[in-house]
């Protein structure tokens, strides 16, 4: 099981008494720290009239009795710490088997990656995880798929692997990297992504299990999973579509579920939009739906939860894309080596020297570059002819 626990004001005054021995405070580390997860002794500093502060204890594993604290990364001497905790009342008798320690280390500008986060300067050097300026487990992983499969495709041939913003969080992730960089550990989180709606849970596989296999990373097995869902999707929502329901004959069944009567017929999926009204629900009522949805043999709650979301969020859903589309547009239109920038005195001083440092692979990226103006995007699409 894990557990919650929280420090208290004599937990705190115990971890200042260790602050000049701290190298988060006494000059041996200069750089910043990731801003999601701070130290202990961060946190009694930067928030220093909070009285307590939340502490996780997660299991390490089924057999051993170690437990992982969460919230109380450290790089205190270990006696403090020990002291420190034993203050707490829960831990009056805890043992510390490994201590928190602080590390500090160098990173790469993703500037000067290219999409497939091969090295701009040296072919084939591939960068991927903190070295780029980023910190997390996802995060690292994440790019070390975009660059394992692209140092293959080097070596084997093929055409350059990339992900879009619309694709994948990690095509938001890589975009974000080489095109801003970074000025602090990078984290992932979907406020980063503009397209949110399109880069759903519930269509992970619809996004990217094609891109996949086309790669041989994915099975044929995969592929058919992937088209039976489909299918079992599509059947839903062409009967949400076409099947009519009657007015006097739904309203009792409504009132019962508190939401306005219908004033006249309309077909399923009109109904389908309202808050709380879902195809579960509504299978209690109409028969051919509940026999539909009773057909389903494998994944059925994955199934008619996809089939849900598309149809309460269609027009959401179809207007992000056609933002989307727009935007791809854009990012066809490829750029990189055709201009001398420092040249276009129609730039301004600011896009010149941002995009000769970057030299972005399309227009689109060129746009989200920062101190790009859309001005500066005229002046490119003129000179392209556009």
């Amino acid at each position: 099981s894990c557990w919650i626990t929280y420090t208290s004001e004599a937990v705190h005054n115990l971890l200042r008494e260790g602050l000049n021995d701290s190298p988060l405070y006494n000059g041996q580390i200069q750089s910043i720290g990731p801003r999601y997860c701070p130290s202990i002794e961060t946190k009694i500093v930067t928030f220093s009239d909070k009285t307590s502060h939340q502490l996780f204890l997660e299991p390490e594993g089924e057999t051993t009795h170690e437990y992982y604290l969460n919230g109380f990364s450290s790089s205190l001497p270990l006696q403090i710490q020990l002291n420190a905790l034993q203050a707490v009342p829960a831990f009056k008798n805890v043992h510390i088997f490994r201590p928190g320690y602080a590390i500090e280390y160098d990173f790469f500008d993703p500037r000067q990656l290219n999409p497939t986060l091969e090295t701009k300067r040296v072919k084939n050097l591939f960068f991927a995880g903190q070295i780029n300026g980023t910190t997390g487990y996802e995060e690292a992983g994440g790019q070390g798929i975009v660059a394992g499969i692209n140092a293959h495709i080097n070596c084997h041939g093929g055409n350059p692997f990339t992900l879009r913003r619309d694709e994948a969080y990690i095509g938001v992730l890589i975009d974000d990297l080489i095109t801003k960089g970074v000025d602090e550990p990078y984290r992932m989180f979907t406020s980063r992504a503009e397209y949110r709606i399109l880069l759903r849970q519930d269509n992970a596989d619809e996004r990217l299990t094609q891109r996949a296999y086309d790669l041989g990373l994915a099975s044929s097995e995969r592929m058919i999973l992937l088209a039976e869902k489909r299918e079992e999707v599509d059947r839903i929502i062409d009967f949400a579509r076409n099947f009519s329901i009657k007015a006097d004959r739904i309203n009792p069944y409504l009132e019962t579920l508190n939401t306005a009567p219908l004033k006249h017929g309309v077909k399923l999926i009109d109904l389908l939009t309202r808050p709380h009204i879902d195809l579960e629900t509504m299978s209690r009522e109409i028969t051919p739906l509940k026999e539909l949805l009773s057909n389903i043999k494998n994944r059925k709650e994955e199934i008619i939860e996809s089939a849900d979301i598309k149809i309460k969020y269609e027009g959401y859903i179809k207007r992000e894309k056609l933002m989307a589309d727009k935007i791809n547009r854009l990012e066809d239109i490829r750029i990189k080596d055709k201009f001398n920038y420092n040249g276009i005195q129609s730039l301004s001083t600011e896009a010149r020297q941002k995009l000769t440092s970057i030299n972005p692979e399309t227009i689109a990226q060129a746009s989200r570059i920062p101190g790009v103006s859309p001005n500066d995007i005229s002046v490119l699409l003129v000179l392209l002819g556009r």
